[in-house]
């Protein structure tokens, strides 16, 4: 239902942009999330979107970094990374669940029914 896209190699100091295409069913009245997992960890919280976007919270690494944004016209839910570290290397993951509005639930990963299966970032110095 969830597929990510876009992720790769990139430089230090460079910037990506990761996709997510909803299908199979509308994500316009979901709440959407971007995760991110590198070996050894948990997987953690990287930014957030409510439904009509009026929320946005970000993890604390990538504030000011990350830009979520979303289209529900075309079913898509977009990160772009900007002045990308070595510690934002990982598999990204976009994840969607109904009807959640509070940040406190939006940056829990429990908190998500759907979940696509997940793109590489890789950055070199």
């Amino acid at each position: 239902h969830l597929v990510e896209s876009g992720g790769g190699l990139v430089q230090v100091g460079g910037s990506l942009r990761l996709s997510c295409s909803a299908s199979g069913r509308t994500f316009d009245s979901h709440a959407m999330g971007w995760f991110r997992q590198s070996s050894g960890t948990e997987r953690e919280f990287v930014a957030g979107i409510s439904w009509n976007a009026d929320s946005t919270p970000y993890a604390e690494s990538v504030k000011g970094r990350f830009v979520i944004s979303r289209d529900n016209s075309k079913n898509m839910v977009y990160l772009q990374m900007n002045d990308v570290k070595p510690e934002d290397a990982g598999v990204y993951y976009c994840a969607a669940r109904l009807g959640i509005t509070s940040v406190r639930y939006m940056v829990r990963s429990d908190s998500y029914d759907f979940w696509g299966q997940g793109t590489q970032v890789t950055v070199s110095s």
